[in-house]
């Protein structure tokens, strides 16, 4: 971000005298509410680092609990802001504030540097110590050492006089930035979740287009069936190492049966048939197993490209994604998809044996959840037996729908806990005392 723009951005926040919130909303995106009308979007990623202001909320990907984020809720969750400024005449806010209503008055310094590369957030407190900050960095990385306990060095002076870049408005180049950085952030994000589904979407297809046809098959063995009892009827015909048996079939037409020459009794020929057909018989009822298994893989990854495509901002999309380290606590499961919101654990059946399963694993006072009279994935919220906020009952009712229909509209969708759950046969259930929310798909 330019010089000039970050100092006309500090001008224009000089009225804002009270931090009401603070957190993080991504792994390199700070949300400060002021107040009503002046929630800001710090999003300090490296060598794209920006502010904004939106005229959407944007959702938090989930809940941060590092030390940094710690300190920083500690330090600066309903604080009385003391200054704001430019520091060094550097791309570096600096926001000095302390808590109202403490018992000892505690000034602390939050420092936003823009300095590509080594763009960080700082806290610190009024000697100039590192408190935290979102990245560390050690004596082999930089002479600028960004650690706990540290004196902060500050930035060598820019050796140029940077341009000057006048806004008109400065709320509308807010305004501006995010919607031009949410567009181009989720556009790439769906163009890679997209390939990477369509990937395995059509890995499934391949296989299922493998599939042998159950016609053919059952075909198959009713012939195979057929040739073991006309063999077993002639067997005092069959001379033994026959490779090729001429019958007469129960009509009186002329049947030519191949045997292998492996078996030389003409009484196992019959035998050797029949267990031919039972294995083919065996193979039809397995395939109609995994043509239905591929059919709802390939359904439920259709949904996903569905969504995606769909999706009004990254934190949908995310949300379809749950990071790596919150993964690693569980495997992979074929039945069930696992999702994170807000630090709360969603489980969707992706298939009746998927949402068997989660009926039969959860808890009683998990939260399910299920379409109003028709079919549907069934969700599941696990509690552990904490109360849930309303915007995941929200999310997970918009996941139930999501999953289930491809067209847009109005949908009901019903909650309640596992307890009030009776199953009746497979995933068909009769539930009770429950709730409804009405989620909009578009």
């Amino acid at each position: 971000m330019k010089l000039s723009h970050l100092r006309q951005i500090v001008d224009h926040m000089q009225g804002l005298w009270h931090i009401n919130a603070i957190h993080r909303i991504g792994d390199s995106v700070l949300k400060i509410v002021f107040d009503r009308d002046n929630v800001f979007y710090f999003n300090m990623q490296k060598g794209n680092a920006y502010i904004s202001k939106c005229s959407k909320e944007v959702r938090r990907s989930k809940v941060y609990n590092a030390p940094f984020d710690v300190i920083l809720s500690k330090r600066f969750n309903r604080a009385q802001i003391e200054s704001i400024e430019l520091y060094n005449d550097d791309k570096i806010i600096r926001i000095k504030a302390s808590i109202s209503g403490a018992y000892k008055a505690q000034s602390t310094l939050l420092q936003f540097e823009f300095t590509g590369k080594t763009t960080n957030v700082i806290i610190l407190d009024e000697d100039e110590i590192i408190q935290e900050a979102l990245r560390h960095v050690d004596a082999f990385s930089s002479y600028r050492i960004i650690k706990v306990g540290q004196e902060l060095v500050a930035p060598p002076a820019l050796p140029f006089t940077p341009k000057e870049y006048p806004l008109e408005d400065v709320e509308a180049f807010l305004l501006e930035t995010c919607d031009r950085e949410q567009a181009q952030r989720l556009n790439a994000l769906k163009k890679q979740k997209t390939a990477f589904i369509t990937k395995k979407l059509q890995k499934l297809e391949r296989l299922y287009a493998k599939l042998d046809d159950e016609a053919v098959l059952t075909e198959e063995v009713e012939l195979l069936q057929h040739y073991g009892n006309l063999v077993l009827s002639n067997l005092h015909k069959i001379k033994p190492y026959q490779s090729v048996l001429e019958l007469t079939d129960y009509d009186g037409s002329e049947v030519r049966v191949e045997v292998d020459s492996k078996i030389s009794v003409p009484s196992r020929y019959s035998d050797h048939l029949f267990r031919r057909a039972k294995k083919s018989k065996q193979k039809v009822k397995n395939l109609y197993i995994e043509r239905e298994s591929l059919e709802s893989k390939i359904n439920h990854l259709k949904h996903f490209l569905d969504i995606i495509d769909k999706a009004k901002d990254v934190a949908g999309i995310n949300l379809l994604f749950p990071p790596r380290q919150q993964m690693k606590k569980e495997k992979p499961s074929e039945s069930y998809d696992v999702f994170w919101v807000e630090g709360y654990k969603i489980l969707l059946g992706k298939s009746e044996k998927g949402n068997i399963a989660l009926l039969e694993n959860s808890r009683a006072k998990d939260i399910w959840f299920h379409m109003r009279d028709r079919p549907s994935a069934h969700v599941i919220v696990v509690t552990d037996k904490k109360n849930i906020p309303e915007s995941v009952i929200h999310e997970a009712a918009g996941l139930c729908v999501d999953f289930t229909m491809f067209e847009n509209g109005t949908y009901l969708v019903d909650y309640t806990q596992r307890r009030n759950v009776a199953i009746q046969d497979g995933a068909n259930v009769h539930y009770t005392d429950y709730k409804t929310v009405d989620i909009i798909k578009y």
